[in-house]
């Protein structure tokens, strides 16, 4: 077994991996930005060593996490998800340091993680695959020909796309420009490939995916079927398990072909195979070659730990259960919470979060890296938490769900908590009827944000950041230990340090700056909101401008694109708010504006 394993990632899943290590007595090394010295991953590690340059790149600079792993004396790497995890050039770097990957080899992670290589060796294994292409295609004309063969709808979809990024759904003819544009935009943002590839769409079809663990010695299983078809733009936001109302026979089959589609490439590690279940039939979407956010439902229902076995089978062991023996039990569901607005389109809001309670209930697991005082950084994934509930039944499960739901506590940033709960009271849902666009077409009427209702309480609101508790008096003397943090060369250190004197008075309170006052920031926000009926459109929060579809001197409508813009790994389109003329562009592509940046403004 490994002494030392180095995290190449942050947030929730460092959290999680590092309590597995630590179950299996092995020590801990943490990377972290410098927006993330005081994360929870940091705390918790045995030793942590600083990343330097840019945040929202550090955590992909593959050369030197691997001379950090190198100088940590760490013998293992394990990479999470995102970032660099489905990186076959990352793998390979750890192989080459002659350290241990936890993950598959970068030759099978480099064959998954292309979309049309993956379809040929699936459907050479046997695995029924969606009707489409299995070359890339490049051209308007080829697109639209393929739309006319296949029927509308298609997908255009990046090759080495996932968690539906690089993916562009079309309707009609006249789209394909500007969704082949798209997904080729997104695939060479995201990972570094642009070429994209076309597949029939399936419009109401669930998300079904086959959680797989296979080692070294020739030993793959499945730890059965994850329904994850509750999603907005494609990206999930509630996963259950088993998945509701699969027939039997579908069940079965879906099972046999995961195991043989891994078993046929030489899997080995933690993996996910995904399919699209529609009817009785379903279809091979993509691989997953890492740990999945979703993995904690089953290991709810099979007692498995699936990242102490990925790491177990890093090791060289041997899996510590056959598939005779692997017994699901019960019903989990997992609640995404992400810091977006789900009355907003799912607005991602980063902030701090100034109240965090998670509820404190048997049969509820919480998977987070936040507390009271968290920074949600721009840079990073809005996922805050995984509220994960186990039932006897899927009717218990929901209830507790829901009870879960309605304790768990997060103020000072948005979340996806309403969201959920509107969710578990769909009747669609109760009847296992969720299909992969059932948010956008369904519940675009139900997501209205309920009216404020004023409370004498909210004259009594503690401003941000203030504790509750009375200041100390002036001139008393700290005599317990302080704790510093310091670096030293890129290491991470904590220091205890007792003073062994008096302190001296401390400065008076300056009254000169009074706290805010309670509906300030609603105020604030109102005075944007006023802006743009002068015509200025502002950024919503930091990101990256991506594209601009107009230039200055255009006639744009209400409503009509303007821009495309990213923020927390998400891209979203930035509307025009009324018919005239672009007066004005602020910025340009490529360019990384501050929130409430003015973008560009239309007048008449």
């Amino acid at each position: 077994m490994f002494k030392k394993i180095l995290i190449a990632n942050r947030g929730e899943i460092a959290v999680r991996i590092a309590r597995a290590c630590q179950e299996l007595g092995v020590r801990v090394v943490a990377l972290f930005s410098e927006p993330d010295q005081s994360a929870r991953h940091v705390e918790i590690a045995d030793e942590a060593w600083r990343l330097e340059g840019q945040p929202a790149r550090v955590y992909l600079d593959i050369q030197q996490i691997v001379e950090l792993a190198r100088r940590a004396g760490a013998e293992a790497v394990h990479p999470g998800y995102g970032f660099l995890a489905e990186n076959a050039d990352f793998a390979q770097a750890v192989l080459d340091a002659g350290l241990t990957f936890i993950g598959p080899r970068p030759d099978v992670i480099r064959q998954m993680g292309s979309k049309i290589q993956s379809r040929r060796l699936m459907e050479a294994a046997g695995v029924p695959v969606v009707p489409g292409t299995i070359h890339p295609v490049s051209d308007v004309g080829t697109v639209q020909e393929l739309g006319t063969r296949y029927g509308y709808p298609i997908a255009v979809k990046a090759a080495a796309g996932g968690g539906g990024r690089g993916l562009r759904v079309v309707r009609a003819a006249d789209e394909v420009d500007q969704a082949l544009a798209g997904a080729q935009r997104e695939g060479a943002s995201y990972f570094g490939n642009s070429e994209v590839y076309v597949e029939k769409y399936l419009d109401r079809p669930r998300h079904v995916e086959v959680q797989i663990l296979a080692d070294h010695h020739g030993n793959v299983v499945h730890l059965f079927e994850r329904d994850c078809s509750s999603q907005r733009r494609h990206q999930k936001l509630l996963e259950e398990s088993p998945a509701p109302g699969l027939d039997p026979d579908l069940r079965r089959r879906l099972l046999e072909a995961a195991v043989k589609g891994a078993a046929s490439i030489g899997y080995t590690s933690a993996g996910t195979i995904e399919c699209l279940v529609e009817g009785n039939d379903f279809y091979f979407l993509e691989a997953n070659t890492r740990v999945q956010v979703e993995h904690p439902i089953t290991e709810f229902t099979t007692g498995i730990d699936i990242v102490k076995e990925q790491i177990l089978i890093a090791a060289g062991e041997p899996l510590s259960f056959s598939q005779d023996q692997v017994v699901q039990r019960g019903h989990a569901i997992e609640c995404r919470v992400n810091a977006e607005d789900p009355f907003k389109n799912f607005l991602p809001g980063p902030g701090t979060i100034t109240s965090y309670r998670e509820p404190q209930m048997p049969w509820v697991r919480v998977d987070s890296a936040c507390y009271s005082g968290y920074q949600v950084l721009p840079f990073y994934d809005s996922l805050l938490a995984k509220l994960v509930v186990w039932g006897r039944t899927r009717e218990e499960a929901i209830t507790r769900t829901r009870l879960a739901l309605q304790q768990f506590e997060i103020a000072g940033v948005p979340t996806t908590i309403p969201f959920h709960l509107m969710m578990l009271d769909q009747p669609a849902f109760h009847r296992a009827e969720i299909y992969t666009t059932f948010v956008e077409r369904e519940m675009k009427g139900a997501l209205v944000p309920p009216p404020a209702v004023p409370t004498a309480a909210a004259d009594r609101q503690t401003p941000a950041g203030a504790s509750g508790a009375a200041p100390a008096p002036a001139g008393v003397a700290r005599r317990g230990p302080r704790t510093f943090e310091v670096d030293v060369n890129q290491r991470h250190f904590k220091v205890s340090v007792t003073e062994l004197v008096g302190a001296q008075p401390a400065a008076p309170v300056q009254t000169g700056q009074r706290p805010p006052r309670p509906g300030s920031a609603a105020r604030a926000s109102s005075r944007a909101a006023e802006n743009n009926h002068s015509g200025e459109i502002r950024a919503a929060m930091h990101g990256l401008v991506k594209e601009i579809l107009v230039r200055e001197g255009d006639r744009v409508e209400a409503g009509q694109k303007l821009m495309i813009f990213e923020a927390m790994k998400m891209e979203s389109e930035i509307l025009s708010t009324r018919d005239g003329l672009v007066k004005s562009l602020k910025v340009k592509a490529g360019e990384t504006v501050e929130s409430h940046s003015v973008l560009l403004v239309v007048g008449e």
